[in-house]
């Protein structure tokens, strides 16, 4: 469904050194994923869901991330872009590049994640719940086997299970007056988040559909096989590599 929030913010400044090879010569948003840029699924999901402008903020080879993006039309979006001088960490970045959104309500992306969730059922859902900031829920899938035993035998393992848990997905829907509470510099889920949950007014929307950080080299191999098997190929105007890569 449309969404109700029609402006967004992604956070592409980190350099991501985990990322390595990847990242030694782009920043994290770039990095290809099925032969397109994560950020250029970012903006095309945005833009499905009703979202006009986005602020991208950069620092890390943010050149880049402008060579690619430009203004956003051919996205769908008009885009801005608010570039540190010196790393202000997640927080300080959000506070930084969320001066050129307007008063309204925002959405708020790390730039290492690719999803397809309905923005527009968020929405409706941080608007009726009336929270400061309404975090997307992913349910928690194990990284490895988990063995089933029966007393001390083992009758099989589960290849990387879904456990009974829901961890942050990098995806937030703000008011604009959570602003002031952020840091100058610094990361917000250390700071801004523990306050706000203590005052009531942090809300979890457990997400349903595909949702993917990519946070290792191993997800950039995972995400794209993902990508393919889904249908969800990005058209050639929007690669920077080939799909098989």
């Amino acid at each position: 469904m449309p969404s109700s929030i029609t402006q967004a913010l992604i956070l592409a400044g980190g350099q991501a050194t985990r990322m390595r090879p990847y990242t030694d010569d782009a920043p994290k948003a770039m990095i290809p994923v099925a032969g397109a840029p994560i950020i250029g699924y970012q903006l095309l999901w945005l833009a499905r869901h009703g979202v006009k402008h986005v602020v991208i903020s950069g620092g890390y080879k943010a050149e880049l991330i402008n060579e690619y993006v430009g203004n956003g039309e051919r996205f769908g979006v008009s885009a801005a872009y608010a570039i540190e001088d010196e790393p202000l960490g997640r927080g300080g970045g959000l506070k930084f590049a969320a001066t050129r959104l307007d008063k309204a309500p925002f959405y708020v992306l790390n730039g290492d994640v690719i999803t397809a969730f309905d923005l527009g059922d968020m929405a409706s859902y941080h608007h009726r719940n009336e929270g400061a900031v309404t975090v997307a829920l992913s349910p928690y899938r194990s990284n490895w086997g988990v063995a089933e035993l029966d007393g001390d035998r083992i009758r099989g393992f589960v290849q990387s299970p879904q456990l009974p848990y829901w961890i942050n997905a990098g995806v937030y829907a703000f008011r604009h007056d959570v602003l002031p509470l952020l840091p100058d510099k610094g990361d917000h889920e250390d700071s801004t988040f523990p306050q706000l949950a203590a005052e009531g007014g942090l809300i979890g929307y457990r997400l349903s559909g595909y949702w993917r950080g990519v946070d290792t080299v191993k997800d950039v191999t995972e995400a794209s096989k993902e990508v393919r098997a889904a249908g969800n190929l990005l058209p050639a105007e929007f690669l920077t590599t080939a799909i098989d890569t």
